[in-house]
């Protein structure tokens, strides 16, 4: 190397050390301001502190997930269709519920009876949409009762072309050894068996054409030491979705999964402490979590054949930041 190249290179360097000089402080910091969605005023961190007790209502929120879609034209792209969807009575399972009978979807809802208050608003903004809404409520874990909740969905609606599996149960722990295995057992019947439960429940009254959607999670792509027990069962979701894929893909049947970043809902407030609750989703490349509305699109794209029919066996990431 001459000296006039080793002099050029350190004098290269020496500007991008000043750079890096100047700039190391602005990196340490997180966004100033988050990127905002559809209204331009999503809500940002700090979020309210509070803690839900299980299974934690929408309706005792005091900062109110955005599910309505306001910006959302529908254009009859589930027209005359009907959909089940467990956990439908808040959080993602709302939004995807209004945003299916935008579509002109009849819309059947599993919940918790003690979800019951929440059913009923979600039941209210799927009939302010034109569509029939049917509320079923029981649990997932009990293959019986989702025998039962296709059944009436048939029996109502006269046909059936979407499952979206939502339910979940989620709560944190520092520790493996903090993990029963009573809560073990909980999680993954709730979030593992409670889908198998659904799948083979309403896979005879599916026809080629009908599309399952199961919802997965970005610490199902990524892992989270806090949530060791829901995070597997999100990347079995996942793994899940692709093996269901191609088991259906001979009769017609599409499968596919949402694998949602931070979003407000009621799941978190139910599982983290109150002083948890404020950062929620702010380290996201966005710098703040999803409201529910910003995801529903996502479970239309991939339920609608004529935006979807060449789609099966994905995992679609929403996850606020870039990759996965």
């Amino acid at each position: 190397m001459t000296a006039t190249t080793e002099q050029h290179h350190r004098r290269l360097q020496q500007q991008q050390d000043k750079i890096d000089n100047g700039q190391q402080e602005s990196r340490d910091k997180l966004p100033e301001s988050a990127i905002p969605g559809p209204h331009h005023d999503e809500p940002t961190n700090p979020l309210p502190a509070q803690h839900l007790d299980k299974p934690g209502l929408e309706a005792d929120l005091a900062l109110k997930p955005r599910y309505q879609a306001e910006h959302y034209r529908g254009s009859a792209k589930l027209q005359d269709m009907a959909a089940i969807i467990t956990g439908g009575d808040s959080g993602i399972g709302r939004a995807v519920a209004v945003l299916y009978a935008r579509e002109g979807a009849d819309v059947a809802i599993v919940y918790l009876k003690e979800e019951a208050e929440d059913a009923r608003e979600t039941q209210a903004a799927v009939e302010a949409e034109g569509r029939r809404c049917l509320l079923i409520p029981g649990d997932v874990k009990d293959s019986a009762f989702c025998k039962r909740a296709a059944e009436q969905t048939v029996d109502t609606f006269g046909r059936l072309d979407i499952l979206v599996n939502n339910a979940a149960f989620q709560e944190h722990a520092e520790s493996i050894l903090d993990l029963t295995e009573e809560r073990l057992e909980e999680t993954f019947k709730t979030n593992i068996f409670g889908y198998f439960h659904m799948v083979k429940a309403v896979l005879p009254h599916l026809k080629p054409g009908a599309s399952i959607v199961n919802t997965g999670s970005v610490v199902g792509l990524r892992g989270k030491k806090t949530l060791l027990d829901y995070a597997s069962t999100k990347g079995a979701i996942h793994a899940f979705t692709l093996s269901l894929a191609s088991s259906l893909v001979d009769k017609g049947i599409r499968v596919n999964a949402v694998a949602p970043g931070p979003v407000w809902t009621p799941l978190n407030p139910a599982d983290q402490p109150a002083d948890k609750i404020g950062d929620f989703g702010k380290h996201s490349d966005i710098g703040r979590p999803a409201q529910p509305e910003e995801l529903s699109p996502a479970y239309v794209f991939l339920a609608a054949p004529c935006c979807a029919s060449y789609i099966t066996g994905i995992v679609l990431p929403i996850t606020g930041s870039v990759g996965n």
